[in-house]
């Protein structure tokens, strides 16, 4: 039975946030998934206002009993559908899930955003996460809008036509 088949792409819930913040134990690693200027400690209310849920559209997968597989987001930057903020639950990950989370943000993103170019950032000492997006299509590449201030972080791009 192959898991990615039941799981359900949605619009996140309260209820799926709060499976979300329980998937960060510390602001280091709150940092290596949302960047430096998500607030730690959080609770409910500083965490959704962190996630920018009014500028970006976010995506939950959900398995069939509801509960939260993966979450990401995306935007328009630079011309692109540029995915942010890509988590796999910590007891599922190395199942494949980020392959369908990086698809369906992909191919929701591409089309809403009318833009032939999908992008993210990641830190460079994430190399399980670097691994994955590679195997998923996405090549690093130079960042020409203001990443000289992004320390340690590596851009990424894949075109519409291989997602």
């Amino acid at each position: 039975m192959d898991f990615n088949y039941h799981m359900q792409a949605i619009e996140p819930t309260d209820p799926h946030i709060l499976q979300l913040m329980t998937w960060f134990n510390n602001s280091q690693e709150l940092q290596m998934w949302a960047g430096p200027n998500f607030r730690y400690p959080f609770d409910l209310i500083s965490f959704k206002a962190d996630l920018g849920l009014y500028e970006s559209k976010s995506l939950a997968l959900q398995s069939a009993s509801g509960e939260l597989v993966a979450f990401g987001q995306y935007y328009l930057r630079s011309g692109c559908c540029h995915l942010a903020r890509l988590a796999v639950n910590p007891t599922q990950r190395g199942a494949g899930i980020v392959n369908r989370l990086l698809s369906e943000l992909c191919k929701r993103g591409l089309q809403s955003l009318q833009v032939q170019q999908c992008s993210l950032f990641v830190y460079r000492d994430n190399v399980s996460a670097i691994k994955a997006y590679e195997r998923f299509g996405f090549k690093q590449t130079e960042f020409f809008d203001g990443a000289a201030s992004l320390q340690g972080v590596i851009y990424m791009r894949k075109d519409a036509l291989s997602c």
